[in-house]
């Protein structure tokens, strides 16, 4: 949205007051981002001046697109997921007239458009850049109202991927993030088959000379041989996999209405880690799903106990009306949930800090990001941005660059670690 407006003149300003137009890109997914939108979206709307415009965009709208008007006096329009490509109509009706009700752009478009007006599905941050590959999704979780905000998934075209890489390369970025709500679902809509792999294959073929891509949200279930060969063989693409895995106890992963094989995912993790040398797997788990059981919970803490993820988050189970668990209700109570969090939480902190006392004394390349007060901060292929851990470097490494650090000590999240000249480098 905001290269669209860019491109036809208009120009971001950092703070609100000098805004002409305000625009909240929501989150309807769980109810603290739901709380969090609202804030957002009441602060603006109490000190907003005459003549700005108040805009709610995003996946709250797309679910609640009364309600959010409703429920914040003061805004002026309400733009969904499916169509956020009509900015510029939104913000040009909204500046033409008066309007004392809310304008809503929420046409039925069963899926998010894919006339994205030439505008590059990325976001940068510093040396790093995700792109979005897919829109939407056609899994089945009981848990969760992605596919009632965006739809079935709709998978954007190699070729639109593949430039926005080039671009996104010739303007210094080493590190490119493939995001969609499920990337193993990649290409189905296309009629192709194993097409992540396929799309990998064409991208290291495509831009060599692009240090490093990472795949985030893998399906359980849809991790190929052929995904894994590639993850093995392709040196750009980083041994780092985001799998959330939600639970491992077959009744829950029932209910939830995922895959509840679990000799798959053993196998497949073991598989895994045999091909794919040093890799570093992500997963996330919810727990107080309604019906999990004392025995359910206990199945998925020797779980994590015994297959030691690199990184694991969890999250106490929100009750979202409108999905297929709504009937189950929410019934586990919110001390349970949260002795279970608590428990799955300080289970892996112990695991993530032999996990890294195991680098001590390894090299590992970084990818800088800042630096201050004789410290370097960056990241090494087992850390996705934002989510993931940092390495704090000793002394001064140029922003935006990938440098070789000899690792010299370890904590929960993060480690530590020395520049290491090139004449005396023995990398991990």
């Amino acid at each position: 949205m905001a290269q669209l407006l860019e491109r036809d003149g208009y120009r971001s300003v950092e703070d609100p007051a000098k805004a002409s137009v305000l625009i909240v890109n929501t989150c309807g997914f769980i109810g603290p981002a739901k709380a969090e939108s609202y804030k957002a979206l009441g602060e603006l709307a109490e000190s907003k001046r005459k003549g700005q415009v108040l805009i709610a965009a995003g996946c709250l709208t797309q679910r609640y697109g009364v309600e959010v008007a409703q429920k914040v006096p003061g805004i002026d329009g309400i733009l969904g997921t499916r169509r956020w490509m009509d900015i510029l109509q939104v913000v040009g009706k909204l500046r033409k007239s008066n309007h004392p009700e809310p304008i809503y752009h929420l046409p039925e478009a069963p899926t998010v458009g894919a006339d994205e007006n030439d505008a590059l599905r990325v976001s940068v941050a510093g040396a790093s850049a995700y792109i979005k590959v897919a829109d939407g999704c056609r899994r089945p979780c009981a848990f969760c109202a992605i596919p009632l905000i965006k739809g079935t998934a709709v998978s954007r075209p190699v070729e639109s991927i593949i430039n926005e890489a080039r671009v996104l390369r010739d303007n210094g970025v080493r590190e490119l993030v493939l995001i969609a709500q499920d990337t193993t679902d990649y290409g189905h809509d296309l009629g192709m088959k194993d097409g992540l792999a396929i799309l990998l294959e064409q991208l290291t073929d495509s831009v060599p000379d692009m240090d490093w891509i990472r795949v985030m949200y893998a399906y359980p279930g849809y991790v190929t041989d052929r995904l894994i060969e590639v993850m093995a063989t392709r040196e750009q693409v980083l041994p780092y996999l985001d799998m959330p895995l939600q639970h491992a106890h077959p009744k829950t992963l029932y209910r939830m209405k995922r895959p509840s094989n679990m000799d798959w995912v053993h196998k497949t993790l073991g598989k895994m880690r045999a091909t794919v040398k040093d890799l570093a797997i992500r997963t996330t788990f919810i727990v107080g799903y309604p019906g999990e059981t004392d025995e359910e919970f206990q199945a998925l803490y020797d779980f994590m106990n015994e297959i030691r993820f690199d990184r694991a988050g969890g999250f106490q189970f929100s009750f979202e009306p409108g999905t297929t668990s709504a009937p189950l209700g929410d019934p586990v109570p919110a001390s349970v949930k949260l002795e279970r969090y608590e428990r799955l939480m300080e289970l892996q902190q112990t695991i993530s800090l032999q996990v890294n006392q195991s680098y001590v004394g390894k090299t590992l390349d970084v990818l800088v990001e800042g630096y201050g007060d004789g410290i370097s901060v960056g990241r090494s292929y087992r850390d996705a941005p934002e989510i993931d851990g940092m390495v704090l470097i000793e002394g001064k490494a140029n922003v935006g660059d990938i440098v070789p650090v000899r690792i010299t000590g370890a904590m929960v999240y993060d480690l530590t670690g020395v520049l290491v000249e090139e004449k005396n480098l023995i990398k991990l």
